[in-house]
């Protein structure tokens, strides 16, 4: 908050003086009856004014201060700032073969995949990230997104099984993957474009080479 006239904040501290001339003036006002001793009144109840007695110069103190904050003319602005953020597209290709279930990593290949891809989606809140999954075969799990709750909802579902269970083809088409997350990649206007692959083992299946794969498209890869 801002004062137009913050000069007249200063009339707040009429207040002092005032508070202070009330003060000695209350101590040095005579009784109107004198009495050798108040013993006797001392079971009489206050009346109501005994405790408003006040209350008029309270209200003159509060007077001053919001007549002082009128004169100030408080004002709020609404400050606009313009923030360009410039991320990166991404894609995650993660390997989901019946190999990645070896237990020589706890608990077993995928699931500490998973986990070091989960931080790094983590620690890149303004990326454009998304998940291609393949086998001997790849799809696309989940588009590039900002909306990272949504992607590692997703990514928690990523499983070996649907290798194992049959569901598609298991081996290792990497070369397919990086395909997949290429074509994802085509439209991207984003200045910088990565590919992160996630994989336990060599090419062995798919009709497409990883090297065909990277030269489909001028996408860095990590």
């Amino acid at each position: 908050m801002t004062f137009a006239n913050s000069a007249y904040l200063l009339l707040m501290l009429l207040v002092i003086p005032c508070v202070l001339w009330y003060v000695l003036r209350g101590r040095k006002r005579r009784a109107a009856m004198s009495v050798p001793t108040t013993s006797m009144y001392s079971g009489l109840r206050k009346s109501w004014k005994y405790y408003l007695i006040h209350v008029p110069f309270i209200l003159d103190m509060v007077a001053i201060v919001l007549l002082s904050l009128i004169l100030a003319r408080p004002q709020t602005t609404d400050r606009w700032q313009d923030t360009e953020i410039e991320g990166i597209d991404i894609m995650l290709a993660v390997d989901v073969s019946t190999s990645m279930l070896a237990e020589d990593l706890k608990p077993n290949r995928i699931e500490a995949a998973k986990q070091v891809a989960s931080e790094f989606i983590n620690g890149r809140p303004n990326d454009n990230i998304g998940l291609t999954i393949f086998a001997g075969e790849a799809f696309t799990q989940c588009p590039m997104t900002v909306d990272h709750t949504v992607l590692l909802n997703m990514f928690q579902n990523v499983s070996s099984d649907i290798a194992a269970n049959g569901i598609i083809e298991d081996g290792t088409a990497i070369g397919m993957g990086l395909a997949n997350a290429i074509s994802r990649l085509k439209d991207s206007e984003a200045k910088s474009k990565v590919i992160i692959l996630l994989t336990d083992g060599s090419n062995n299946r798919g009709e497409i080479s990883p090297m065909t794969a990277a030269e489909m498209g001028s996408i860095p890869s990590a």
